[in-house]
This record gives C-alpha cells, sequence and structure tokens, in this order.
C-alpha cells in the first residue's frame, strides 16, 4: 500500500478557522429524481445524474440547468457519472440493466458502450486523466469487479486481477464515491460484513488489503460509503456508518494516514454518504440526508453545518468550490 502516493507522507493539513460557517447556496433542478451521481467542472458547469434516467448540467453556476434521460432509460437509476467537460460525459448505473452510456454532444444524444450480465451492479467511476477510468462494480463469483477503460470511456474491459471478496462484502452506490483513483494506483473501501481497503498498484498489479478498524461494520447497512483523497497531506479520509441509523454517529469516520488507520475523535453527526476535499481551504465536507459536517484539521473532528440532506459531494478540478446532490432533484454550492 505504500506505493499510492496519497498515502505517503506526514500528515500536514493546517487548521483553518472561519468567521462563519460555510453553507450550501440551494437550486432546484427540473424534476424532483434522486441524484446520486455528481461530476463538478468548474464553479460554472456541472453535471449530476440518477433515478429515472435523469441526466443534468449547468453552465451558469446553477441558474439553470438543461436535463433529459439517457437514451429513453426511464427505469434506469444512472448513480455514477463523470464528465470531462461540458460536452462529454460517461454514466454508469446501478442495478439492471447494468450498462454504461457515453455522449459527446452534452447530453443530446447518448450511445451505450458497454454492458454486463444479470448479476452485475456498479458502484462508483473513478478516472485517472481524459483516457484511463475505472468503474467498481459488487463481487460476483467471490471476486470484485473492477472495468477499466484506456479510451475515455469509449470501451471497457474487466481489469486483469481482481481482488477477493469476504462473504457478505460489499461497496455501496449511496453517492458513488467509495473508490479513489491516482496515476499510480487505485483505492475502495467496503463494508456490509467487514469494511475494508483495497489497495491497487498500476506498476506491479498488485492488491494490498487493510481491515478498517474503527469503522462501524458487521451489518448489511454498515460500512464505508465513501472516499476522498487529501493530496500532498498524505491521507485518506472515509466516511460511512449505517444509513438504517442515520442519526448514529460511532465508529462512522475513519483515517488512512500512511500504516495508522485512526478512529475520529468526533466524527459527523450521523450517517454520511459522502466526502470530499476543498485544498483551497483545507476543508474537508461530510455529505448524508441528515444534513452536512466539515472539518477543518483532515478529518479528525467535525463540526455540523446544515441540516440539508445531500447525497453526494465532489470538488471541481482545481479544488476551489464543491458541488452537492440529492433527493428531490435537489443540488447545491458550498459558499464561505
Amino acid at each position: 500500500m505504500k506505493h499510492l502516493l496519497f498515502l505517503l507522507g506526514a500528515f500536514l493539513c493546517a487548521t483553518v478557522s472561519f468567521a462563519q460557517s460555510p453553507e450550501w447556496k440551494q437550486f432546484q433542478s427540473p424534476g424532483k429524481s434522486s441524484l446520486r451521481g455528481l461530476a463538478p467542472i468548474s464553479d460554472q458547469v456541472c453535471w449530476a445524474s440518477g433515478s429515472e434516467g435523469t441526466w443534468l448540467k449547468t453552465e451558469d453556476g446553477g441558474l439553470s440547468w438543461k436535463t433529459g434521460t439517457v437514451a429513453g432509460l426511464d427505469t434506469v437509476d444512472f448513480r455514477s457519472i463523470h464528465a470531462f467537460d461540458s460536452q462529454t460525459a460517461v454514466v454508469a448505473s446501478a442495478g439492471q440493466p447494468a450498462v454504461i452510456y457515453r455522449t459527446e454532444d452534452g447530453g443530446k444524444s447518448w450511445q451505450k458502450v458497454h454492458q454486463e450480465g444479470g448479476e452485475a451492479f456498479f458502484d462508483a467511476i473513478q478516472f485517472v486523466d481524459t483516457q484511463k477510468g475505472y468503474v467498481l462494480g459488487d463481487p460476483i463469483g467471490g471476486k470484485w469487479m473492477i472495468l477499466e477503460t484506456l479510451d475515455g470511456g469509449k470501451s471497457w474491459h474487466s481489469l486483469a486481477k481482481l481482488p477477493d471478496a469476504v462473504l457478505g462484502e460489499a461497496a455501496f452506490a449511496a453517492s458513488a464515491s467509495s473508490m479513489v483513483a491516482d496515476a499510480s494506483g487505485l483505492v475502495f473501501a467496503t463494508g456490509g460484513t467487514v469494511s475494508r481497503l483495497h489497495c491497487y498498484s498500476f506498476a506491479s498489479q498488485s492488491w494490498g488489503i487493510r481491515e478498517l478498524k474503527g469503522m462501524l461494520q458487521g451489518q448489511p447497512s454498515q460500512g464505508v460509503f465513501a472516499v476522498t483523497a487529501l493530496p500532498g497531506a498524505g491521507g485518506l479520509v472515509l466516511v460511512g456508518g449505517d444509513y438504517l441509523q442515520p442519526e448514529f454517529r460511532l465508529g462512522n469516520a475513519v483515517l488512512v494516514i500512511g500504516e495508522a488507520t485512526i478512529a475520529t475523535s468526533e466524527g459527523p453527526s450521523g450517517y454520511r454518504s459522502g466526502v470530499a476535499f476543498l485544498p483551497e481551504q483545507g476543508l474537508v465536507v461530510a455529505v448524508g440526508p441528515g444534513g452536512s459536517d466539515y472539518s477543518s484539521d483532515g478529518g479528525h473532528k467535525w463540526k455540523h453545518f446544515s441540516q440539508t440532506g445531500f447525497h453526494a459531494v465532489k470538488a471541481a478540478p482545481g479544488g476551489k468550490v464543491l458541488w452537492a446532490s440529492g433527493s428531490q432533484g435537489r443540488l447545491g454550492k458550498l459558499v464561505y
């Protein structure tokens, strides 16, 4: 696991003080779909996706939203989305049919680029650059499903070496953010019967596994739901808990710093399905149906700042703005 750049180095995230707590500027998109897919491009451009085959896009900072249904698939839940720019994006479904679609014309048309069999369930999507990307899926036959693209999502194939899964171990598609990657490797976190971190090195094409002690686990509704890396600070922040006990806060966040796994001394105020890091402010933000929390010390301690529920939160490239998406077509942008 030492090969991963974001697991190396001293944890040097500086504490940030705010005169006022951050808050969400909220937007209501057309329709009432549940939006778990989120792909910010900038402070002006952001894509989202979700239930009823819905895709959404704003190009004016959230003031207006273009929307549609991916290829007419109005019964499909597209919980995973990655956007390259205002015209090109890739979406992956959660559930059946297990499909991946791509658009190059801003959502006007979508082309199916991949489909898996009846057991497949996609949980997360992550790109390393404009060509290389990964989709994580639930285990089949005791092996995790991991699809790879080397052409920007135009075609997909199974990763040659797949890690083993423990019986009852699962990934969660609550925010499509249980996986992170950089140029050296990828990492995904799990829950269910056991909560573990699976780390893959591109150089050695090998997997490493660590148990996530301190994270709530053991039941199908428990474990890690989202991961964010702290580039340059040498760590990962992982959040989750138990979605059937949304106000239970014990064991709902851990930090991975080098070879150490640290349970937070004061976690978010309930189950959290999404987490993101805003480098410009040194701020980690966790969201869930019960509200939002932030940490200004790299995830060690958390402060509740909003009752508004969101499923997912992501940072736009450049790390200057956070976007969020939730139920009933709700979207938001963090202001501070």
